[in-house]
């Protein structure tokens, strides 16, 4: 049920629609009056105009993230219609992403995610050390709706393409220092330099470490900290006005704390109390015997190489070629009890590569413009993990389970300009991807297996020991036609489709359900989008709007059970539950929009109003379809921020206040009332300095002003509406986002 006030901001976003990026897109026109400042993207594969891009995009520069005070990237789901972007559960830095109702929560090997997360044009097939920090960015653009004719990997959902900066013809130095909220101390410096006229060599370091907003109660460990390292180096060679030749390396070392649950119940078995800070935990699991295999660590290091190529061969045509090869590895300590007694707990190792091989070759003379490419990705995910039961035997279920991915395909995405203001785009994509998976699974007596040093534990059964292989392959169109009703207004609409091949179960019991061997079919999402882009009242207002209806098929949706294997009444092991869940329908309409009311002063608006419904969920050949919900995805969404730019003290000064609203969300496809966030509002508020040279910024940021308490994930296996039992403890464990921060930022640009 929408709230009273954002039924309200609702209405007025309908009537006075504004772009979220306005923050930076104040300007004065080349004639006299006021203009909003053109924002350009890449969203096609080519530069163009925001306002000419038929499709479903929001982008936001570099510099108007610097005043929002943006750190990372999930903060955007406050902004962007339709797009949910937090930490997966029991980490800082695994990206779950959902965009209209599609995308992935389960980090484990051989779930590829939904939505596409593309770091300077390179796909990022895994979401470890995917929630990517803020810095060095150039622009992010989230793209909306199904994306396989313009883009390296098919994703269902829509794609985020998070790009760094270019490296200047003249030397640049910069460097920024904030201070904030819980010790926050952020320091990053970026330099580059011509060292000739044709090669040029830049970098980029990052310290951002914080305190934690809570504290586990037994380890004495900060809650919610960060301690992360990170550079990128990067190098550019331009022989001649015609080629650029690109090599980019990055990495990041993050040593953050391992994060442990809110308890809402007291131990059942220890009789361990509730806290009564929600963001303070007694997860005790980073130093108990359960974690003793990977020394109760929780760290993840993520590194990658990009080699980006391109050619202008002629006026018309230009080749490119990307080259990139990335791989990461994580520790990791997940208190499922988030208790000091050892109940339910797991050291989680993960072990990604990949290598992709993508070319594009771009065309555009007289009516026609042309994208079309190949693309080659080579991956390896893997996962070894523990659940130690400790008051039950204690027994250990250990599973190591590795799925390889080998896909290619080829691309193409044609528009031919039928006139001057009308225009239709035909595209497809042929994928060809094939998937092997190596599971093993053993239930042992002790407390840890031997895989993570117990070697005395006692093998007791083999619930899954396979490997299999499996093919599939797709091809999916595009169709889009857009119309100029006048130089400053689009109209477009067509149909897309999303696919995504099928995947097998990495923690899979193939004893005890053999159809795991089979692994699961692809998913298929059809959508049919109309949209409206316009710039009105002589350029001081612009309107987007996208209407658009989705069919999602055979839904991939996974999971785990506690079972009972000796029928004595208590689960002490579980399977995985990776199926093709369904059917749905996911329906909305999204507005964006900027309005300049005076020189000084602007207002921004975004909207999502989404109807999400599942139409087929098949259990046991039982349709539970009417108690099953869409993941991670609020049916409405509202942003407005205010935004006044004066000049002050030879310089400008920025003042931003805005609001954003979401709706009630369920964590998972069954409703659970305790991990369940109900509809809330944040308050944020900016005021930034910038001197009129430009070298000098000095910048306040206040997040979550009302200091709200808002549930990002969270784990279900106890006693009271979950869905499964593990463990003794009736072990239900919330994680919440940041509490109210100030942060001061000082950076000098030379």
């Amino acid at each position: 049920m929408t709230s009273p006030t954002a039924r309200t901001t609702i209405v007025a976003a309908l009537a006075l629609a504004s772009s979220v990026n306005a923050p930076g897109a104040l300007a004065q026109g080349k004639e006299p009056g006021l203009t909003l400042e053109e924002v350009v993207v890449t969203a096609r594969r080519r530069t163009e105009n925001l306002q000419d891009v038929p499709i479903a995009v929001t982008a936001f520069t570099g510099d108007a993230l610097t005043l929002r005070g943006s750190s990372d990237i999930s903060d955007l789901a406050q902004v962007v219609p339709s797009v949910t972007l937090e930490p997966s559960r029991a980490t800082s830095s695994t990206l779950t992403a959902f965009i209209r109702g599609v995308g992935q929560q389960d980090p484990l090997a051989g779930y590829e995610q939904g939505v596409g997360l593309y770091l300077d044009d390179v796909y990022l097939a895994r979401p470890q050390g995917s929630l990517l920090d803020i810095y060095d960015v150039e622009r992010i653009e989230v793209l909306r709706g199904p994306q396989g004719t313009l883009y390296g990997r098919n994703t269902v959902g829509g794609a985020i393409k998070y790009v760094t900066r270019r490296l200047r013809e003249e030397p640049e130095a910069r460097i920024r220092a904030s201070y904030g909220s819980y010790d926050q101390i952020d320091l990053v410096g970026s330099a580059s330099t011509p060292l000739s006229s044709t090669f040029r060599v830049g970098g980029t370091v990052a310290s951002l470490t914080r305190d934690g907003y809570g504290e586990n109660k037994t380890t004495g460990d900060d809650q919610y900290d960060k301690d992360i390292f990170a550079y990128r180096l990067s190098a550019e060679f331009l022989p001649s006005e015609n080629w650029l030749v690109r090599l980019a390396y990055d990495n990041t070392q993050d040593d953050t704390n391992a994060v442990a649950g809110y308890r809402p119940f007291p131990g059942a078995v220890s009789g361990e109390p509730v806290l009564g800070d929600l963001r303070d935990s007694l997860g005790g699991a980073a130093q108990a015997p359960s974690t003793a295999g990977i020394n109760g660590r929780n760290e993840l290091e993520t590194e990658g190489t990009m080699l980006s190529i391109e050619w202008h061969a002629s006026d018309s045509v230009t080749l490119r070629s990307i080259t990139a090869y990335r791989e990461d590895y994580t520790e990791s300590v997940i208190d499922f009890d988030s208790l000091k007694v050892i109940d339910f707990d797991a050291p989680v190792i993960y072990k990604n590569d990949q290598t992709s091989q993508e070319f594009q070759l771009h065309y555009s003379a007289d009516q026609w413009v042309v994208v079309a490419g190949a693309y080659y990705l080579d991956a390896s995910a893997a996962n070894d993990f523990d659940v130690v039961l400790g008051q039950l035997g204690p027994v250990t279920a250990y599973t190591g389970g590795s799925v390889d991915t080998e896909a290619w395909s080829v691309f193409a995405d044609v528009t031919y300009n039928l006139s001057e203001r009308l225009a239709l785009s035909l595209g497809g994509r042929y994928t060809d991807d094939e998937r092997s998976v190596d599971v093993f699974r053993g239930t042992y007596l002790g407390v840890g297996s031997p895989f993570f040093g117990n070697d005395a534990a006692l093998l007791l059964a083999v619930t899954s020991d396979y490997r299999a292989s499996k093919s599939w392959t797709d091809f999916s169109p595009r169709v889009n036609l857009s119309y100029l009703l006048r130089d400053d207004t689009t109209l477009y609409g067509g149909y897309s489709q999303g696919w995504k091949a099928g995947m097998f179960d990495p923690r899979g019991a193939n004893l005890l359900t053999p159809a795991v061997e089979e692994g699961v079919d692809p998913e298929t999402l059809d959508s049919y989008e109309i949209g409206l882009k316009t710039v009105w009242w002589d350029g001081r207002a612009l309107t987007n709007i996208a209407v658009f209806y989705s069919e999602y098929d055979d839904m991939q949706i996974p999971g785990s059970v506690g079972i009972d294997s000796d029928g004595d009444g208590v689960n002490d092991d579980f399977i995985g539950t990776l199926t093709n869940a369904g059917q749905a329908t996911i329906a909305g309409i999204e507005v964006e929009g900027n309005y300049l009311l005076t020189e000084k002063f602007s207002a921004q608006l975004a909207l999502s109003l989404l109807d999400t419904e599942i139409d087929e969920w098949l259990v046991d050949d039982v349709d539970v379809s009417s108690q099953r919900q869409i993941q991670n995805t609020p049916e409405e969404m509202a942003y407005l921020g205010l935004t006044y730019r004066t000049g002050f003290l030879a310089g400008t000064l920025t003042l931003n206040g805005n609001w954003s609203y979401r709706g009630k969300t369920y964590q998972f496809e069954v409703a659970a009332p305790l991990l369940d966030q109900d509809s809330y509002d944040l308050f944020n508020a900016s005021v930034v300095w910038e001197s009129g040279d430009e070298h000098w910024l000095l910048g306040v940021h206040g997040k979550n002003l009302t200091d709200e308490d808002v549930k990002t994930s969270g784990y279900c296996f106890g006693f009271e509406g979950c869905p499964s039992v593990l463990g003794l403890e009736n072990n239900t464990s919330i994680f919440y986002a940041a509490p109210l921060t100030l942060t001061g930022t000082l950076e000098y640009r030379f």
